[in-house]
């Protein structure tokens, strides 16, 4: 199984993910949120390819241009988000699209509500969701980016079409499980419009 290394950086307590192959030493990182030394102390010894950005809010990327210098590794996001980062995108990921660390990768879902390049992560049985999905709901679709009914038709379309056991770890606070969140769509739905 891959290595899974999470920890918590700046104010809003932002999840950090370094996904790893302990054998090639390959990985990934997905959001480099706050807290740059932080960051690369995590990565020392592993060979990142890529920094894989699960969506446009400042909160989410405010490392991002450090780890890059000191890694080297291609800043992919979407390019529906590409016009709130701070640098321009060494890769501009698509819906579907595999990113392959040593023996194991990722796979990118286009999950557009939270902002319209929103994107999440599946690796075997985890959901690396940003924030388009949290216990107990959506992400905030209080900002100027963002559309409620797209955020609830990405989490239908996209994210409850995986089993129930898959380990849902967003971009801030504790983890979930598709399971345990399913059940509640309806309520959220009555709730946000």
């Amino acid at each position: 199984m891959f290595r899974l290394t999470t920890f918590s950086v700046g104010p809003y307590d932002n999840n950090v993910y370094v996904l790893s192959d302990p054998k090639s030493k390959q990985a990934l990182l997905i959001d480099a949120a706050n807290d740059a030394p932080r960051i690369i102390k995590e990565l020392e010894g592993l060979r990142v390819s890529h920094i894989l950005t699960t969506h446009g809010h400042a909160d989410h990327l405010q490392a991002l241009k450090p780890v890059r210098e000191q890694t080297h590794a291609q800043f992919t996001c979407h390019v529906a988000d590409e016009s709130m980062m701070p640098i321009k995108a060494d890769h501009r990921v698509e819906d579907g699209e595999r990113f392959r660390f040593g023996d194991y990768e990722v796979v990118a879902l286009h999950t557009p509500g939270h902002t319209p390049g929103s994107i999440c992560f599946v690796a075997a049985e985890r959901l690396f969701s940003g924030d388009t999905l949290f216990p107990g709901g959506p992400g905030n679709t209080a900002n100027p980016y963002a559309s409620f009914p797209t955020i609830i038709e990405s989490i239908r379309h996209k994210l409850f079409t995986l089993p129930d056991d898959t380990e849902v770890l967003p971009g801030h606070g504790k983890p979930t499980t598709i399971g345990r969140e399913r059940p509640h769509l309806d309520e959220w739905i009555e709730r946000g419009w």
